[in-house]
């Protein structure tokens, strides 16, 4: 009989039996506890993962030179420990090979370092005597693989990446049409902090100034401060699986003390009937300056971005935190106004929903797959970090993380989903496919995304093979056109001479030996099978 226990049971074995292949040497069948300790690690599975917490404490505890067979790991792993490593040993994390991805975030990250232009923000005064200097970034998918570099443990404050949480937030205490009879969705083409409504009396969007003042004023309104901004910092907590934020008041303070722009707003969407009613001008204001003075460092903020890109549920926790048509609500929000007088650039180019803060704050959410977090508080002239900017440039040429990338043939970026021999599995059974049924069509787009026509299936086999086995010359000649090898050979032995014989394709065997004989191999051009 199968129960919920044996299936548990199963579980653990074979997370235990798969982690000990992959670590054990010919002359063991025993890991260490630092071997073990080690390939977490490496999967982007930290120690302070709340879903492992336990499983490194009893490694911890193990002597430095005790080793575990399939047996003693099985009794150390919980049902969901196992689940996670069973997963990740598997490749099945949505980044199965963290490894790449990080070297190749950290090589970004370095290419960045060296961009000193732009100026921390001045018109508050506690921002104004941060370092420059100072640099970070972290990633989380949204399995919970972290990893972060730089000054990753300084904290920053938040300021306006509090906006799109707020949002969301509001959103989720209310619905969608409740929370835009107080405020817009659209891009307003000013300045952040400009003094201005659209047609309808509202604040453009929930990410300027007078939007994001709006959504503070639609988070429990009718309980005292203190229990609003402790629900608030409750939610920051829970998006960034349990770690606590901190909150700076000398920003508070500061930015309180030279608000009188958001002031102004304030009194302009009052005057203009856009709050609900009865709503405390100056709680709600108090309010909005204590969220953009939540503090935190770039591993919380990069928690917290996954969870955005998970649809409101934190990674390490699985807690759902966040309403999931609230999430799809801001990240459309984000995308199309989070980085300032900069966001029509910042989607065109970049692609991916962002928010950024005059901090130097920059968080990215790429959907489905991971939430990244710089900071760098060398601002350009839009209020964006300079770094962070360049950060998320240099990522989208790299990455397929645009919104739109797989529309463009011939883009030679990284899917970082699938691991490099899965990708080159793709694309040569896509060729093959194409060929086996005439695709031309297929054929040529494949080409001209760079598909290498020599590339072969796990037989051996090439396009050429294939199209030649099932006697399509039209696409015989276009492939041999292109340069693929007549004489290329499977796994068998076998060219696509060979193969369009045995299969009595009359026209492919002329064809074919007409080239043989017209042109001998050894002259003509070859390219380097992949």
């Amino acid at each position: 009989m199968v129960t919920l226990k044996s299936i548990a049971a199963d579980s653990k074995g074979f997370a235990a039996k798969n982690l000990i292949n992959s670590l054990k040497s010919e002359h063991t069948q025993a890991v260490s506890n630092a071997m073990l300790i080690r390939a977490l690690e490496e999967m982007g599975l930290q120690r302070d993962d709340p879903r492992l917490s336990s499983l490194f404490e009893k490694l911890d505890k193990m002597p430095g030179s005790g080793t575990l067979d399939e047996d003693g790991l099985r009794s150390l792993l919980g049902e969901v420990e196992a689940s996670l490593v069973g997963r990740a040993l598997s490749g099945s994390l949505i980044i199965p090979a963290f490894e790449e991805f990080r070297d190749q975030l950290n090589s970004i990250f370095e290419t960045c370092r060296g961009e000193s232009s732009g100026s921390v923000a001045s018109y508050i005064p506690q921002l104004a005597r941060v370092d420059p200097e100072k640099f970070a970034m972290a990633v989380c998918t949204i399995d919970g693989q972290r990893h972060s570099i730089g000054d990753d443990q300084d904290r920053f404050c938040v300021q306006s990446t509090c906006k799109p949480v707020n949002y969301a937030i509001a959103h989720g205490l209310s619905n969608a049409d409740s929370i835009h009879n107080h405020v817009g969705r659209e891009p307003s083409g000013r300045s952040f902090n400009e003094l201005t409504l659209n047609p309808a009396g509202l604040p453009h969007n929930p990410m300027i100034n007078a939007g994001a003042i709006m959504a503070s004023s639609l988070i429990k309104p009718r309980e005292s401060l203190a229990d609003r901004f402790d629900f608030v910092m409750s939610t920051w907590r829970d998006l960034g699986g349990g770690v606590e934020p901190g909150f700076d008041n000398t920003v508070f303070l500061s930015e309180k003390a030279t608000a009188d722009r958001n002031f102004a707003l304030a009194y302009f969407m009052r005057e203009n009937g856009a709050f609900p009613p009865n709503t405390d001008l100056m709680e709600t204001l108090d309010f909005y300056f204590q969220c953009c003075s939540i503090s935190i460092d770039v591993r919380h903020m990069a928690t917290i971005a996954a969870t955005l890109a998970n649809g409101g549920v934190c990674p390490t926790t699985n807690q759902r935190v966040l309403d999931a048509e609230a999430v799809r609500n801001c990240l459309s929000l984000m995308y199309s106004c989070g980085m300032y007088d900069y966001s029509g650039e910042f989607a065109f180019t970049v692609g991916i929903p962002a928010k950024s803060g005059v901090s130097g704050a920059l968080m990215l959410v790429i959907p489905g797959v991971c939430g990244i977090a710089i900071w760098s508080p060398r601002l350009d002239r839009c209020g964006n970090s300079v770094r962070g900017v360049r950060f998320a440039q240099e990522l989208s040429k790299r990455y397929s993380f645009h919104s739109y990338a797989t529309m463009v043939p011939g883009q030679e970026l990284i899917d970082p989903t699938k691991s490099q021999a899965e990708r080159v599995a793709e694309v040569a059974s896509s060729l093959c496919s194409a060929a086996s049924v005439g695709d031309l069509g297929e054929l040529r787009r494949l080409v001209a995304s760079g598909a290498d026509i020599l590339q072969a299936d796990y037989d051996g086999r090439t396009a050429l093979h294939l199209a030649a086995s099932e006697g399509r010359v039209g696409v015989v000649r276009f492939l041999l056109s292109i340069g693929a090898d007549a004489e290329q050979k499977d796994r068998w032995g076998n060219t696509a001479l060979a193969d369009a014989e045995r299969e009595g394709m009359g026209d492919a065997v002329q064809l074919l030996s007409n080239l043989k004989t017209a042109e001998p191999m050894k002259s003509r051009p070859r390219r380097k099978a992949a």
